[in-house]
């Protein structure tokens, strides 16, 4: 019997609806005994794994990581998924355990991280930064370092746009998005509310304001991160404006609806599903705040779509299987809307996700509406929806954006109140979902700087994705 410290509490809360209800101790098998097995088989699936894989795999052997100590076992085996393993240094600089292949994405990514491990622009890296720091097959391919340099400095300046929509009537050779058509209807599919602002609320602001029709749509209501308390104030509003109306004007369904949730909410126990008036209710706020959101980057109510895919519709933190019934209303919306450009959720994370799982949802109705409605000329774009910041080599567009833009894009972000706010695997204390979305865009645009590119407040970044080949 051990007690259990706050991050793993923490990780544990969406099994027990909220960190209050996890149990404080529990029973644990030693690593002692563990280690006294004749083979050990660890799994581990995931980008949220890839930390700590990575620190148990190739870190020192210390008592912090318990994992750390497979090590020394004569038969330990780790079973990971690409996800899990993308930390690892055969994976994530391979350069420094093996020959490489020097494709471009290899070569930017080993010249960045060059630059930041020697804190030198790139423009300044020399034969001998390549030699030491274990790059030297890639000057005897490709160099001398000043020939890498150029190329792969011109590649990030490229990534670079303030108009990520296209700039009309411009030379678009070297910029990211296209210039034709324009104005273009853009489409931001989003996994859950508030995810599209901390991803690309900069970047959603300046599509609107370079006249493009810009719509939204949330695939999931999001209702699991609004807490009971939270869905009672709202409930006692409604209550309120009942009484100031007085009953004979107010809506008989809508004072039963009330009197259930209210009624749900005082028999809910700890650990309990929500029941299906609770989560309409637990939607409904969050649909509330998306709303007022969006609307302060200048998108109008029409333009506004709630799809609610049922698989994520449970009363509890997991999810229903994928079918037919989350795939048509996204055919549908294609089918409708046409797009010419669509962002779309990039992270991928751990499989049964609500975030991979819209992802994998947005793939198969892109698959099955195929070359129809005119997807074959719409460039899809993916968009970073959580914590984890994209190396440069993966990066395809980089929006900067103003101190003032940032800004506006805290204040949107900051309408989703009902959100419970996060803190990230390894950070000490907590941050409010607009300071760390700040965090994330101050250190991207830190990451151009430091390689010798112009200064930002702040950057949103973006992958090209083509999901129809």
């Amino acid at each position: 019997m051990i007690t259990l410290n706050r991050l793993t509490r923490m990780d544990a809360a969406a099994e027990f609806f909220g960190e209050s209800n996890v149990p404080r101790r529990a029973i644990t098998m030693g690593v002692g005994t563990i280690l006294q097995a004749r083979e050990i088989v660890l799994l581990a699936w995931g980008e949220a794994k890839a930390a700590i894989v990575q620190e148990a795999v190739e870190g020192s052997v210390s008592e912090s990581v318990t994992a750390s100590f497979l090590q020394e076992h004569p038969s330990a085996s780790f079973v990971l998924d690409a996800a899990a393993a993308s930390e690892l240094t055969r994976n994530r600089r391979p350069w420094l355990v093996t020959q490489c292949e020097w494709t471009d994405r290899l070569t930017r990514r080993a010249t960045v991280w060059l630059s930041q491990t020697v804190a030198k622009p790139v423009l300044k890296l020399t034969d001998a930064d390549y030699t030491e720091h274990g790059a030297g097959d890639l000057v005897t391919e490709q160099g001398p370092a000043y020939t890498i340099n150029i190329k792969v400095f011109n590649e990030l300046q490229h990534t670079i746009s303030g108009w990520p929509g296209g700039k009309p009537e411009a030379d678009d050779s070297n910029r990211p998005e296209r210039a034709l058509p324009y104005p273009k209807r853009v489409l931001v599919l989003v996994s859950e509310p508030a995810a599209d602002l901390i991803g690309m609320g900069g970047t959603i602001r300046r599509l609107v304001e370079q006249g493009h029709e810009v719509h939204v749509a949330y695939l999931t209501s999001g209702g699991k991160l609004v807490s009971d308390p939270e869905a009672r104030r709202f409930v006692d509003f409604i209550r309120g404006i009942g009484h100031l109306v007085r009953d004979e004007d107010e809506d008989e369904v809508t004072r039963d609806f009330v009197r259930q949730v209210i009624s749900d909410l005082d028999e809910k126990r700890p650990g309990m599903i929500d029941s299906r008036a609770v989560r309409r209710i637990k939607g409904l706020i969050r649909q509330g705040e998306a709303r007022a959101a969006v609307r302060l980057c200048g998108i109008d109510d029409s333009r506004i779509r709630f799809l609610e895919l049922p698989f994520s519709d449970t009363g509890r933190s997991r999810n229903n299987p994928l079918s037919d019934a989350d795939y048509d209303p996204l055919v549908a919306l294609f089918e409708e809307l046409k797009p010419q450009q669509v962002f779309a959720p990039g992270d991928l994370q751990n499989p049964g996700s609500t975030r991979r799982m819209s992802f994998e949802a947005i793939e198969t109705a892109i698959g099955r509406v195929g070359d129809r409605s005119g997807l074959s000329e719409c460039w899809f774009w993916l968009y970073p929806e959580g914590w984890r910041e994209w190396d440069l080599d993966e990066i395809e567009m980089a929006v900067p954006v103003s101190p003032d833009e940032l800004d506006r894009k805290s204040e949107a972000i900051y309408q989703h109140q009902s959100q419970k706010s996060p803190t990230p695997s390894g950070a000490e204390g907590k941050s409010e979902f607009w300071q760390r979305a700040e965090a994330v865009n101050r250190a991207l645009a830190k990451r151009y700087d430091q390689c010798g590119l112009a200064e930002y407040e702040g950057i949103e970044v973006f992958r090209r994705w083509r999901p129809l080949g």
